[in-house]
């Protein structure tokens, strides 16, 4: 009897233990809350304003470190004015053009955009970004000029030294604007075979480039570095779009451009019979893809190292260059883990990173510290931007 009491006392017992040991758990989540998942953004929200972040690359000996807190490069990137050959000149060209705006949608004050001191409208940002294009070739390449290829019928006018407005004619809507791109720098070319003829032993070279990039060390070593090219291209790790068309260079020899013209006219051959449908974006890309990997004797593995190498491609020593140095750009998201490396020498602002351009540029005008200002784009590369 007693064992059966002592058995009854002990279930009587069981459900009290339970109750004050779920009591205990209710009373410890009142104090230790469970962690809050983050909500994550709008991925189509973007910000009037640069927002930091962490800086990728840390403990890779080759890409650039940044403080954790602040702006503050913690190596120091190379970054020189001095002309790599008093021989030698180095002219940049890219296309431009001005599209047509109502007052009404230029004045609205919702189209304005802050940044610094200054407010821009749809026009102005445009022009905003080719100064300041200008400024970075200036600033990098003291010696260089900037030619502006354009519409006849564009109002575009730009007043500054080393700098020259060359109209094209063509169509330059922004469904063709690409298409009309190629175009461009074929006929570009061809107005300066004549010259080089008259100018032997005198060697100017081109860069053909989007304006939306900033050219942050000399360039001019690549001409002299890899004396056997014709012309040069960038490319990535990108099994679709390996090349990006943002960065074509031209050796300014009589050889160099002819080769370079024919390069080019076979890409607009490939553009209009295979990927008009893609002429408004990408389509020069996916054109100068399909002429490079087209070719019997190339190798596409070679895209997936991040080293420089010249194959013969349609009688053109064609030169690829890593777009991770030639033509970097910030990241949108979660890319780029390994961040900024160390040597980069141009950073191409594409689509929204607009803003992030004029933004780089006026920390730059006020530090006069390159390193610091990759630092800025570095932990500021994660955001979409109003632009």
């Amino acid at each position: 009897m007693r064992f059966m009491s002592g058995w009854r006392r002990f279930l009587i017992l069981v459900p009290l233990l339970f109750f004050l040991a779920h009591l205990f758990s209710v009373n410890e989540l009142q104090y230790n809350p469970p962690p809050q998942r983050p909500v994550p953004p709008n991925k189509h929200s973007k910000y009037n304003h640069l927002v930091l972040g962490p800086a990728p690359g840390q403990g890779f000996t080759n890409r650039l470190h940044c403080h954790p807190q602040g702006i503050k490069a913690l190596n120091k990137t190379h970054f020189s004015t001095a002309p790599t050959s008093l021989a030698d000149n180095v002219h940049f060209v890219t296309v431009f053009t001005l599209y047509n705006a109502t007052p009404a949608d230029d004045d609205r004050s919702s189209n304005l955009v802050t940044v610094g001191n200054a407010s821009y409208t749809k026009l102005d940002r445009s022009m905003a970004i080719l100064n300041i294009f200008v400024n970075f070739i200036q600033a990098a390449m003291p010696r260089s000029n900037v030619v502006i290829l354009t519409d006849p019928a564009s109002d575009l006018s730009i007043h500054r030294n080393g700098v020259t407005i060359h109209p094209i004619q063509g169509e330059y809507s922004r469904d063709k604007l690409m298409l009309q791109r190629i175009r461009s720098y074929i006929a570009f070319l061809e107005s300066r075979i004549e010259e080089v003829s008259q100018n032997q032993g005198h060697n100017e070279h081109y860069i053909f480039t989007d304006s939306d990039i900033a050219v942050v060390d000399d360039l001019g070593p690549i001409f002299h570095d890899y004396p056997n090219f014709h012309l040069a291209l960038t490319f990535r790790n990108n099994k679709e779009q390996p090349l990006n068309s943002g960065f074509i260079a031209v050796r300014g020899t009589r050889g160099g451009i002819l080769r370079a013209k024919a390069f080019l006219q076979e890409v607009l051959k490939v553009y209009i019979s295979r990927y008009m449908k893609a002429s408004r974006m990408l389509g020069d890309q996916l054109a100068l893809a399909w002429v490079v990997k087209s070719h019997p004797s190339f190798d596409p593995k070679k895209f997936t190292k991040a080293n420089a190498f010249i194959e013969d491609i349609g009688g053109a020593a064609v030169l690829f260059l890593p777009c991770a140095v030639y033509n970097w750009t910030p990241p949108e998201g979660a890319g780029q883990f390994h961040g900024m490396p160390l040597d980069v020498k141009v950073v191409h602002f594409k689509g929204s990173r607009k803003r992030l351009m004029l933004e780089s540029w006026n920390f730059f005008s006020a530090s006069s510290d390159i390193s610091d200002m990759l630092c800025l784009i570095l932990k500021s590369g994660r955001t979409k931007y109003d632009f």
